[in-house]
């Protein structure tokens, strides 16, 4: 395997754009991937393509329930959610956020290749918009909504 190969040089240029977006994520993701092809250990990606997803979403709820499991978020702060339209409101868009998140999940697993797309699209939103990088699982949500059959 060539060091330079195109899929190297996608990846580069993905990180160059996480540098300039300053999206750390993307950016140690790419690095990462990258040091696994350059070490021969490449034969990951089939458990990464396979697991990735559900490992990131468990490390993902671990950071949110983390407030809960140090007491610094009561029962009854989340009994209080229940009590203003603010808090029901945030309640109402979790539960939309969720169900498209799992409508992404299930779009990026049967459709690979919108992946970079999305990808793409958040790249560019954190660049050019000072958007936040928090959103392929809900983009690809949204676009499964645009293009469900």
């Amino acid at each position: 395997m060539a060091p330079f190969d195109t899929s190297s040089l996608v990846l580069l240029l993905f990180a160059a754009l996480g540098i300039l977006s300053s999206n750390t994520s993307i950016t140690i993701a790419v690095l990462v991937l990258l040091l696994l092809r350059v070490t021969n250990l490449h034969q990951t990606f089939p458990w990464l393509e396979k697991y990735g997803l559900t490992w990131g979403i468990v490390i993902l709820t671990i950071g949110i329930l983390t407030p809960i499991a140090s007491g610094k978020t009561s029962l009854q702060d989340l009994l209080h959610s229940f009590l203003h339209w603010k808090s029901l409101l945030a309640v109402g868009v979790g539960v939309l956020v969720a169900y498209l998140g799992g409508r992404g999940a299930a779009l990026m697993a049967s459709q690979p290749t919108v992946v970079t797309g999305l990808l793409l699209g958040t790249i560019l939103g954190v660049t050019f918009f000072r958007g936040v990088p928090v959103g392929p699982l809900i983009a690809a949500g949204i676009l499964s909504l645009l293009v469900a059959k």
